[in-house]
């Protein structure tokens, strides 16, 4: 459970006004001081995250945010930070003082997390000091409310067993591969390797559709690009060939028209985000025009090469295809602007290190203000003459 990467854990994240409590809040559901606890306002000043298990729904990830009332010299920008987490939380806790309960700060939160669908729970905190009468108000006014105290400890246990239900309630994430590919099936997988290949590793999309197909009795085949012709003689029955997005034509070219073919990034896609909203996304490509403006946006960090899929070969195919140069923008993480109206495509990565609410949240407002958003392995699959092929009975 330790080594799950945090992009596949549930995010729950707490929010609530400054020295309400919510920083004793997470160390109690931890059972281990982590975030920095003082009666002194505005002690959390970044997003604190911790991951452990919550049994039984597994590996989960929680937040501890800066308070929406942060009246300090910086607190605009750690408030406006703390907004940003919601666009990746899947289950909220609201902190309250129960002996002071700012009710107006809750109702402006309570806006915002609508917003994004996201379930939340509702805490009275230092319920040991608190009016019974105004914990009686917050009843009313939430019938979801949970009364707790870090000092005496009442609630905490409560607090888990709301915070289990609403995420078994949620829908699973869907499997990378097991509704592909039958027990006992077999999947030829195409590794690449060259200057982005870390050197002694796979990649993480690699080692998380290896672990799919492990857990759902499936027979997985790694090969490079080099050997793929001579590993599909070897074998027999290939269910699915999957591929690093850059090699798509080159393995177009040698597999068999009866074998079907998809790629690391689709099937991230899939799971990750909304493979209908990418699809209909790259059709828009057949408006661009030289100037035009485009997102790439990444998930991740890391060293850019000549062969970078993101910063190279994926401006340098489009180019060709419009027929002109354009203006690309880049963007890293987290770090998604707001003014999307000024791009005319919007292109994300596989999003291996981000969860999947984070992803659904920014194809939705792409969706709403009408900015075609698109995917990696989606836009090669186009460019290259084979999205059909690579889309085939994953929808």
């Amino acid at each position: 459970m330790n080594n799950t990467p945090n992009s596949n854990r549930k995010h729950i994240a707490i929010f609530g006004n400054t020295n309400s409590g919510k920083s004793s809040l997470m160390n109690k559901i931890l059972g281990q001081e982590m975030s920095l606890v003082s009666d002194v306002e505005g002690t959390t000043t970044d997003p604190v995250q911790k991951a452990m298990e919550l049994i039984p729904v597994g590996p989960v990830l929680l937040i501890d945010t800066a308070g929406l009332e942060d009246k300090s010299e910086l607190g605009k920008l750690r408030i406006e930070k703390t907004m940003e987490v919601l666009k990746k939380t899947d289950v909220a806790i609201f902190v309250l003082d129960a002996s002071s309960p700012d009710f107006e700060a809750f109702d402006r939160w309570k806006i915002e997390a609508l917003k994004y669908n996201i379930p939340f729970v509702v805490v009275a905190n230092k319920s040991e000091v608190a009016n019974k009468e105004i914990v009686e108000t917050l009843k009313d006014k939430n019938s979801n409310v949970i009364c707790t105290s870090t000092v005496t400890d009442i609630g905490i246990d409560d607090l888990k067993e709301e915070l289990i239900k609403i995420l078994e309630k949620e829908d699973d994430e869907k499997s990378l591969i097991g509704d592909l590919v039958p027990y006992n099936g077999k999947v030829v997988l195409v590794v690449p390797i060259d200057s982005e290949a870390p050197k002694g590793r796979l990649i993480l999309p690699q080692v998380q559709v290896i672990r799919d197909c492990l857990d759902n009795g499936i027979k997985s085949y790694v090969v490079r690009d080099t050997e793929l012709k001579e590993a599909l003689e070897d074998l027999k029955n290939v269910d699915l060939v999957v591929t690093d997005s850059q090699a798509f034509k080159k393995v177009s070219q040698i597999l068999p028209e009866n074998i079907r073919l998809t790629s690391f990034s689709i099937l991230f896609a899939r799971q990750k985000g909304d493979l209908n909203a990418f699809i209909e996304g790259v059709n828009k490509v057949r408006n661009l025009r030289p100037n035009d403006t485009i997102l790439i946006s990444e998930s991740c960090t890391h060293n850019v090469s000549h062969e970078d899929i993101g910063r190279v070969k994926i401006p340098k195919l489009l180019e060709k295809y419009v027929g002109g140069k354009l203006n690309f923008e880049f963007r890293v993480g987290h770090d998604f602007p707001e003014d999307i109206e000024k791009y005319d495509l919007i292109i994300h990565c596989g999003a291996c290190m981000i969860n999947r609410k984070t992803v659904l949240n920014r194809v939705k407002s792409c969706n709403d203000k009408q900015i075609p958003i698109t995917n990696y392995g989606v836009i090669l699959a186009f460019l290259t003459g084979i999205l059909d092929r690579s889309t085939d009975n994953l929808i």
